[in-house]
């Protein structure tokens, strides 16, 4: 099994999804170690000191003005992990507890939080146990952290609360750790506040988005290509000379994976009757424009993911010189503002796959093709219900669309005045990755149908390569009507596996 190893500078986007997605196994290195157990030393000397020292030993937030005596501090640690362990509604997926988890993991061993040794070596047993604490998707508003759902990741190190175990059943926590070998911890000063300070269930959420993102716009490349095609479209906007004019890079990576799909077809600029186009519409001309835009902004988000996998966010911080200061570093607006950018983004490619669609079903401006693609027009209704649910789908896109990182409601008796909805920000985004899947399966089942009813014209060889990829995974091609949910699941479960992109690149090579 593939091991991550986390040291004290950050870790790696890919080393997120290992953990997160592919069970990855969990060390941590030795100059972790020794940064921890530094980091100790200094918490340990500022708690033996009369003088208060936030987040040692004085109370939270708007309750920071007390100063904690000596043997209240254990319980103030546990007091502010049960009473920050407030999570309402349905369960958080497993992949986001688990990144959660392992980039809180990641801020400890940075040797900026005071935690001991033994908390950090708990934690990553109970990722490489497969131990998923049960987390409820409301609580956190993005600052002081991801304070509920990383409080109840912290009850379940504490041996409280439940937890899922790696056959699924949910089960007393503290059960779980002892099945496997591990010691529930008693916090010490500072620990409880630790554990809950960070940016991490938004930012592994983020790095989650990022890469599903990232096929999901290639995916969109190739069904925008395979439109054109069967709109019988030009290619010539296309071409590299024009957007290079126009130099935005995910503009030009667009283009040139739109024409080598379409290298060798003999749609392009066949027009109905001989009517020469002097231009295409929108949705297929400017696909690469707003796909690119879009491919940017992934650029720019991917940047702020980096920048923040190599963060240490807690609040206070322990720096090297011995110093425990407070800070603002857990507020989430960076990761939150990309969250909102991403959602605005996905929202465009859905609404100008989704106008494709509706091209490609409409008589009027479909060039020649069937009403609806259907077999028997009127009798049967082909694909018209289709674009319905398609549409609905973009609707929802552009409502989950509204940011949510422009709201704040203030928090903490007005201590925490000012907050970000990161989480909400990023869960949002992570329902609007799923609706666009949908939506580019939709379009990859149009238009392929489109493409096979285009008789006496041969598509490209990537363009063949793809309906025989689909047709192979049970998704049926043109004829009369049939129970079409099950087709367009399996369109989904294609595109979702990063199929469409397979499927190509053994013709077209690499996309970019």
């Amino acid at each position: 099994m593939h091991t991550v190893v986390v040291g004290t500078s950050g870790v790696t986007a890919s080393d997120v999804l290992a953990v997160a997605r592919g069970g990855a196994r969990v060390e941590l290195a030795d100059e972790a170690v020794a940064a921890l157990a530094a980091a100790r030393e200094i918490v340990d000397a500022l708690a033996a000191k009369p003088e208060p020292v936030y987040g040692v030993s004085t109370g939270f937030g708007a309750l920071a003005s007390r100063h904690i005596s000596p043997e209240l501090r254990a319980q103030l640690q546990r007091n502010i992990v049960r009473s920050h362990a407030a999570g309402m509604g349905p369960r958080v997926e497993r992949e986001v507890v688990r990144a959660l988890m392992f980039l809180r993991l990641k801020t400890v061993c940075s040797g900026h939080t005071g935690v001991r040794p033994e908390v950090a070596r708990t934690m990553a047993g109970i990722l490489n146990a497969g131990i998923t604490p049960v987390v409820h998707e409301y609580g956190s508003l993005g600052c002081s952290g991801d304070l509920a759902p990383l409080s109840h990741c912290a009850l379940t190190l504490m041996g409280e609360g439940d937890a899922e175990g790696p056959d699924g059943t949910v089960r007393p926590a503290r059960e779980l750790l002892a099945e496997h070998g591990l010691a529930p911890v008693e916090l010490r000063e500072k620990e409880g506040l630790a554990l809950l300070n960070g940016t991490d269930g938004m930012l592994g959420m983020l790095v989650m988005a990022l890469a599903d993102l990232d096929t999901l716009y290639k995916s969109a490349d190739v069904t925008a290509a395979l439109s054109l095609e069967a709109l019988l479209g030009t290619d010539k906007v296309l071409a590299p000379e024009l957007h290079a004019i126009r130099p935005h890079p995910g503009q030009g990576a667009s283009a040139a994976n739109m024409l080598a799909v379409l290298k060798g077809s003999e749609l392009t600029g066949h027009h109905q009757d001989g009517a020469p186009r002097v231009q295409d519409a929108y949705s297929v001309r400017c696909a690469p424009q707003v796909a690119g835009a879009g491919r940017d902004t992934l650029a720019h988000a991917r940047l702020v993911a980096e920048r923040e996998l190599a963060a240490a966010v807690d609040n206070p911080l322990v720096l090297s010189d011995g110093r425990v200061e407070s800070n603002g570093n857990f507020h989430g607006a960076p990761v939150a503002y990309v969250l909102d950018f991403l959602a605005i983004a996905a929202a465009d490619l859905g609404s100008i796959a989704e106008r494709r669609t509706d091209r490609l079903l409409d008589k009027n401006r479909s060039h020649g093709l069937p009403p609806f693609l259907a077999d028997d027009a009127g009798v049967d209704s082909g694909l018209m219900i289709a674009q319905y649910t398609q549409a609905a789908l973009v609707s929802e896109m552009k409502r989950l669309a509204v940011p949510a990182s422009v709201d704040s409601i203030p928090s903490s008796a007005m201590q925490e005045d000012h907050v970000s909805m990161g989480w909400s920000a990023a869960r949002k985004l992570r329902t609007a990755v799923d609706n666009l899947t949908r939506i580019v399966a939709i379009e990859l089942y149009a238009a392929t149908r489109a493409i096979e009813l285009r008789e006496g014209l041969a598509p490209a060889p990537a363009s063949r390569a793809v309906i025989d990829a689909v047709r192979a995974a049970g998704v049926q091609g043109p004829g009369p009507d049939r129970f079409l949910a099950p087709d367009l699941e399996a369109a989904d479960a294609f595109v979702r596996a990063g199929r469409v992109v397979a499927a190509v690149e053994p013709v077209t090579g690499p996309l970019l």
